[in-house]
This record gives structure tokens, sequence and C-alpha cells, in this order.
């Protein structure tokens, strides 16, 4: 690569402005440190004329962001648009084709087309990076791939979603409902203040345990269906019992090799408030890995925001500009295998059910036998009364048992007219 590099930046959203002054700023700290120049010639986005607080040259602004490779000599491409598909795969691809190096924090597109990228950026011998789409400003991907590349990693799981963390951890603060605490995320930025269904449903961090687990276990990024629950259905009740029993609620991504086979999840979790896990709260995210000869590695920080994002950005720059060509995922995509996927049916854990009952005899009964039909062992109960209105709150904790014989279980509850509300079931992570 030349001292003097030509840079691009299609997507000014939040995080592109920060990216744009980020790289204005520090021009010369960048140069200092890699004997490089860098320029932007060339910016995309949807409306120029959007208020913004600095002025964009005509001469370098393109309303179709795939004009930039007719006009000008592009080395290096910051795709912050942020969908998976249409303009941002068609933008990426085009610079692959045409030897850029791309920088994206674009989770969804590198976890549903990150394969194909990565085949595409070897096979013209540039760069696809990729750290700030998983965990802001975490550099867990350049973890996995460089610091613990020796390492057989049969582990990776943690907080992968600040939003959901901020409302779980500010029920708790506040005793507020989640109603209540997300549009206070949304006033503060936190959640998206249109729609932020994404993030609370557990998309958004399933997205990036694929990703994750692609590097971890040199494997392509999987495409088997798995247990995916966000946190709409966690009520102030649950964050409340779970205080009780020293416990916490945090929304986790999983991804393992068990048997040789891969499972991944996203779902709420029941940790430990002794636990590391559990004491990760705010708007930060934390990224567990476990492997030999290393054993637990940890990561803790900010895992979104402008900030966050583009310390990562800038860090991949950072290696592309020192001349780090390496595989987007650590290894050759002809060496990148498809792992066979873990029955889901099989996978244990311990639960917790709620059950809003009418307040009348045998209604526990009833369902403890049920529970004991489909061999879900029972290790704790916890029966609130509500004489007023002639409820009652039973709270059961479980033995571990299997995905499977819950489902079948919990199916059945949904004809019993004794069961007021469906229960509702969280994982118990140990």
């Amino acid at each position: 690569m030349n001292k003097n590099v030509n840079i691009a930046i299609v997507g000014l959203g939040q995080i592109g402005i920060y990216l744009y002054n980020e790289l204005n700023l520090k021009k010369s700290e960048i140069q200092k440190k890699t004997g490089k120049k860098i320029k932007i010639v060339a910016i995309s986005a949807k409306n120029k004329n959007k208020k913004r607080r600095f002025s964009i040259s005509k001469k370098i602004f393109y309303k179709n962001p795939l004009k930039i490779f007719e006009k000008e000599k592009i080395d290096i491409l910051f795709e912050c648009i942020g969908s998976s598909d249409g303009i941002s795969k068609k933008l990426v691809e085009k610079a692959l084709k045409n030897k850029v190096n791309v920088i994206t924090p674009n989770k969804a597109l590198i976890s549903k087309h990150g394969d194909n990228l990565a085949k595409l950026a070897e096979k013209n011998k540039v760069n696809l990076e990729f750290e700030a789409s998983v965990a802001g400003g975490i550099p867990i991907l350049r973890t996995i791939k460089e610091g613990l590349a020796t390492n057989k990693i049969n582990k990776v799981y943690g907080i992968l979603n600040g939003t959901t963390n901020y409302i779980l951890s500010e029920m708790e603060n506040t005793n507020e409902s989640f109603d209540k605490v997300l549009q206070k995320a949304q006033k503060l930025g936190f959640a998206e203040p249109g729609n932020p269904k994404l993030d609370l449903n557990g998309f958004d961090a399933f997205a990036k345990i694929r990703i994750l687990s692609a590097l971890s276990f040199n494997g392509k990024i999987s495409k088997n269906k798995c247990i995916m629950e966000g946190i709409e259905n966690i009520k102030l009740e649950d964050i409340k019992i779970a205080n009780q029993l020293g416990l916490r609620i945090k929304l986790l991504g999983i991804s393992e090799i068990i048997d040789g086979k891969l499972f991944e999840t996203v779902h709420p979790s029941l940790v430990s408030k002794k636990s590391y896990i559990g004491n990760v709260n705010g708007v930060m995210n934390a990224v567990i890995t476990e492997g030999i000869p290393v054993g637990q590695s940890v990561l803790q920080g900010e895992g979104a925001g402008p900030g966050p994002t583009s310390s990562s950005l800038l860090s991949d720059l950072m290696s592309i500009l020192r001349g780090n060509i390496k595989f987007p995922f650590g290894i050759s995509s002809k060496k990148r295998k498809s792992i066979k996927p873990f029955d889901t049916n099989n996978y244990t854990n311990s639960l917790y059910l709620r059950f809003e009952v009418k307040d009348k005899q045998g209604v526990l009964s009833s369902i403890t036998n049920r529970l004991a039909k489909f061999k879900i062992s029972v290790d704790r109960i916890i029966q609130t009364p509500d004489k007023k209105n002639k409820k009652a709150r039973i709270i059961i904790i479980t033995h571990k048992t299997k995905e499977i014989d819950v489902k079948k279980c919990l199916s059945i509850f949904k004809n019993n007219k004794n069961i007021l509300k469906f229960p509702t079931l969280i994982r118990l992570y140990n």
C-alpha cells in the first residue's frame, strides 16, 4: 500500500459521523504510528443536505455509493449503512472485487453473508475487517484471531447487547416496569427510538454469537435453527424474585462445542449475583472464552455507541495500514467447514417457572404431577397467594431437564383453566 491512502465512508448515521470526525482529528497520530497519510476522498449518504456539524464538499459527495469506484482510487472503504442486504451487500461486494479493503461494523451483513464475502476478499487479496460488529469497543474478534490463535476454544458466551443489559439492570435498580425503562433507554439513545425490536427479541445478540462461533471454532457461519429468545416477556416481578433468590436476569449469547457438535443460543438467563457475568451491568458488554491451554479469558467494555464502535473501526484501519493482510475469519475459507448442529431438544437447564393460577385446592399438585410425568424434577417451590383477587403466584425452580421435555410439558398447560396465563420460563445458567 502506498504512503498516501484514500478512504471512502458510506453511511452518515451516528457511527459514520463520529468516524468522520475521528479520522480528521487523528490524521497525524495515524501517520505517526503507521507511516501512512490518510485522506477522505469520497462520502456517500442518503441526504447530502441533512443538518450536520460539518459541511460536505460537493467534490467528494456521491448520492450513489456504487459510483465511487468509477471516479476515485479507493484504498479503504468504511461501510456504515447497517443492513444485511440491498445496497450494503452490493457495495461491499463491489469494493472487494475492485481490490478495495473493507471495514464494517455491520453484524447483520457479516452474520448472513460473511462466508461469501470472506472468499471474495481472499480471492482479491484484500482485507475484510469487522471488529466493530461484535461488542462495540471490545477487541474480542482480534483477541480470538490473534491473541488466542493457538488455543482450542470450546466455548464463548456473554452479554452481547448493551440495550437489553441496561433495561434489565435499570429495572432492578429503580423498580420500574419494562415499558418505562425502555422509554428511558430510548431517550438516552441506548435503544432505537422507533423500533428497538432487533435488540429486544435477541436477534442482535444472535447475529453476534454466530460471528463469534465462526471465529472461535474455525467453522462456517451456521444456519442452524436455534433457540432465540429476547427479554420482552420479562416482568418486574421476575426481577424482584430473582433478587430474593440471589440471582440476576441477563440476556446471554452462548456458543459451545458439545460432543463435537455446534450449539448456539440466545436467551434470558438467571445467573448468580456472585458470578462475574452477574455483575456486568448497565450498557456494558462482556465476552468470556474458554479454551485450552489458556483456560477462561474475559473481556469487558461498552458494547455500543459511536465512540466504542469508532474505536474498533480505527483499530481495523490501523491493522490494514500496517500491512496486516489476513484471513477475515482467522483461517482460509477453504479450511473452514460446516459444523454439525447439536440437537437443541437435548439442551439441558435448570428452569425458573412462574405460574399465575386460580387460588384453589389441588392446582399446585396438578402442576407438579404434570411436571413429574415429563421427568421434570422440582427443586424449590415458592407460593404467594393473592386472596383479594382469588389468585396465587407459584414459582417453581427445577433440576436440570431437557428442552424437549419442557416444550411438551408446557404446551399442555395452555389448556388448563386453572392456569390464568401461560407460564413464564427463564433458564438458569451455571
